[in-house]
């Protein structure tokens, strides 16, 4: 399903009308906006279930760790690419104090 995250948000990058529907979407959610992960789940993950994109909250975790460790990746730049205005990216948990972090081991009951 990680693969349809990525596919959802290529369709959310070129799609300023899904981006008004998801930013009154969130404006309109009842809950705390602090609490990301329920914010994604009653507002992002519907929207991309109707696009027949579904995916889950670790889907969505591991797609946003993955794009934050590309993004600030240390690599050569050209010239012509430093010339270039950045990019700006969208996280639905990691603008907002969510980090991915590996459950301790032995933690489970052991």
């Amino acid at each position: 399903m990680y693969k349809n995250v990525e596919k959802f948000f290529a369709i959310y990058d070129a799609d300023p009308a899904l981006q008004e529907r998801l930013c009154q979407a969130e404006a309109a959610y009842p809950g705390s906006l602090e609490i990301r992960e329920a914010v994604a789940e009653h507002v992002l993950l519907p929207v991309a279930a109707e696009l027949g994109l579904p995916f889950s909250l670790l889907d969505l975790k591991v797609y946003e760790t993955k794009k934050k460790a590309r993004d600030h990746q240390d690599v050569a730049l050209t010239e012509e690419e430093l010339a270039q205005p950045l990019e700006e990216h969208h996280y639905w948990l990691l603008e907002h104090g969510w980090e991915f972090a590996k459950p301790e081991e032995g933690s489970c009951g052991d």
